[in-house]
């Protein structure tokens, strides 16, 4: 629900700061004092269109800011996550500012967003019924969804939605396939062909790096041969041998250890040398040994590595990455496989679009059932508000293919006279009449209704006496479930209301303000009084206030 406003420099609003409470409230005073400046600020923080008229002369910038109290488990909290617009726990913060040069900003929760984003979180959090663009009950995807959930079809709906993009989705790869059924067969073909030249390369995922190796060693297999006897030579084998000269200097200085035996040190590294190449020696013999000259291995891996280097030529990759590359023609070719078999593919999209139907149909069935049971009690609600001879009706308009919500568009049709013909809600001319309507259609489905804040402008147009009694007690009763407000000209409608505020008007020097104050229970009484009695005020009128107000406690 709606915690708080902020305006500040809005119209002929300097600054007011208001604090709103649970229930019904009015919102009363005289004619042009702005009370409906209020919703039309309120419709700005919630992303209606506004350009540099809203700025109060000779500010600067307009600025609105409202505050929500939102369920945990609301789909607003959801989408706010959803776009990373999360503020403090169970709470939304929406802000606009338009300056004089008619430039508009929007904010959620401290956030820039676009406008529309803002419109798209508004409309999950109050509607406004009167002569405002921003009514969800104009948009024909609320009046389904409000005809689904008055029905309990909400989990229904949501299945056929499913059902249809599942086989849509079937339609259109299956449509894909057909158009591509040539393009298809001859990309297998060449997969098969190259797989099979792949497959019989056989070149295993470490062997590109071996054959490189080996193939070195067998190039300079001689050189390798000629290198270790040198080096066998010179350590060992030859005269005079790098162990024969260490074993010489280690002896010389054995015998001057007498003299000092700083030379003890040294003596052990001379020792551990010896040893190290004598290890040597041993090793280079071996490898040696091992060493082979193979002309025929060695036209082998050569063979080999140039059939490895023309098959990575034609595919246009490196050697080592031709298992990859097998790999992934390996893949797609499963997938075509798997995907492209028409018929299977046929027989998917026709099962499909059986399932789509068996359930829309049930859908259309629901929708039936409900569309009865609300068109009755919109349209009883309406003989008690001025509206004598209204019909509301609720049209399932058939969709030949059918859609993502049903086999039928939903609208909401409405004859607000005896004899006139129903036309669509979205044509009803009069605000007025609009608004009670609204007031009607929420009230029967009051106890669906996912929008937390109702509020209600201009629903006293055209009534009173009786009428407005009902009126009153529709929106108390609606104040029950919902935050209801309602800006009204009636006394009947405001004594039913839980508080009650009143709007004014006062000159400021050459400047024009617009107040707004909370009503206390004697206070009340004058407004009440006002509203009965016009200019003069008399005790009888005080007391007929009083009797209202007491009457609705």
């Amino acid at each position: 629900m709606l915690r708080s406003l902020n305006i500040r420099d809005f119209v002929i609003v300097d600054r007011i700061e208001l604090e709103f409470a649970a229930g019904f409230t009015a919102l009363t005073g005289e004619t042009g004092a702005g009370k409906s400046i209020l919703i039309d600020a309120l419709a700005l923080a919630l992303g209606e269109r506004g350009d540099a008229t809203v700025v109060r002369q000779g500010a600067e910038r307009t600025e609105i800011s409202a505050e929500f109290e939102i369920a945990a488990k609301s789909v607003l909290k959801r989408w706010l996550a959803d776009n990373d617009l999360t503020g403090d726990a169970d709470s939304c913060l929406m802000r606009r500012v338009i300056d004089a040069g008619g430039r508009s900003r929007a904010f959620i929760n401290g956030r820039a967003v676009t406008l529309a984003q803002l419109r798209e979180a508004g409309e999950q959090l109050i509607d406004i019924h009167g002569q405002h663009e921003h009514q969800s009950l104009m948009r024909p995807a609320a009046q389904r969804q409000l005809l689904d959930a008055y029905g309990g079809l909400d989990e229904l709906a949501s299945a056929v939605s499913i059902a249809w993009r599942g086989w849509q989705d079937l339609g259109e790869h299956l449509r894909a396939l057909e158009t591509n059924a040539a393009a298809i067969a001859a990309e297998r073909e060449q997969l098969e062909w190259q797989l099979r030249e792949m497959d019989a390369l056989n070149l295993a995922a470490d062997e590109w790096q071996e054959l490189q190796g080996e193939h070195g060693r067998l190039a300079h297999a001689q050189s390798l041969i000629e290198g270790a006897q040198f080096a066998m030579d010179m350590l060992a084998e030859g005269d005079p041998s790098s162990l024969s000269q260490l074993a010489q200097v280690a002896s010389r200085l054995n015998h001057l250890l007498d003299y000092d035996a700083r030379l003890k040190e040294i003596v052990e590294v001379l020792a551990a040398a010896q040893a190290q190449t004598q290890e040597a020696v041993y090793m280079l013999r071996d490898y040696q040994q091992r060493l082979d000259i193979d002309p025929q291995r060695f036209r082998q891996v050569d063979q080999r590595l140039e059939a490895v280097h023309a098959c990575a030529r034609k595919y246009r990759v490196s050697p080592e990455a031709l298992p990859d590359a097998q790999a992934r023609a390996r893949q797609r070719l499963a997938e075509l496989d798997a995907g492209s078999d028409i018929a299977a593919v046929r027989e998917r999209a026709a099962a499909a679009g059986v399932a789509f139907r068996a359930d829309a149909a049930k859908l259309s069935a629901g929708r039936k059932k409900a569309t009865k049971k609300l068109s009755s009690r919109v349209t009883e609600a309406m003989q008690t508000l001025a509206m004598a001879g209204g019909v509301f009706e609720i049209a399932l308009n058939p969709l030949e293919e059918g859609g993502a919500h049903g086999l039928e568009q939903v609208e909401f049709l409405v004859s607000a006279h005896k004899g006139v013909a129903a036309r669509s809600l979205a044509k009803v001319a009069s605000g007025g009449e609009l608004s009670r309507i609204s007031l009607a259609l929420q009230t029967a489905s009051s106890e669906v209704a996912a929008v937390p804040t109702l509020i209600f402008d201009e629903v006293d147009a055209g009534i009173g006496g009786r009428v407005a009694e009902i009126v009153g007690r529709m929106l108390k009763e609606l104040g029950t479930k919902h935050q209801v407000m309602c800006v009204t000209h009636l006394p009947q409608v405001a004594a039913s209301a839980d508080q009650q505020w009143q709007v004014s008007k006062s000159n400021a020097g050459s400047k024009v303000m617009s107040r707004v104050t909370v009503l206390d229970d004697s206070a009340r009484v004058e407004e009440i009084a006002r509203m009965l009695g016009g200019v003069k005020i008399t005790e009888t009128t005080r007391k007929h206030a009083a009797e209202m107000l007491d009457g609705k406690a």
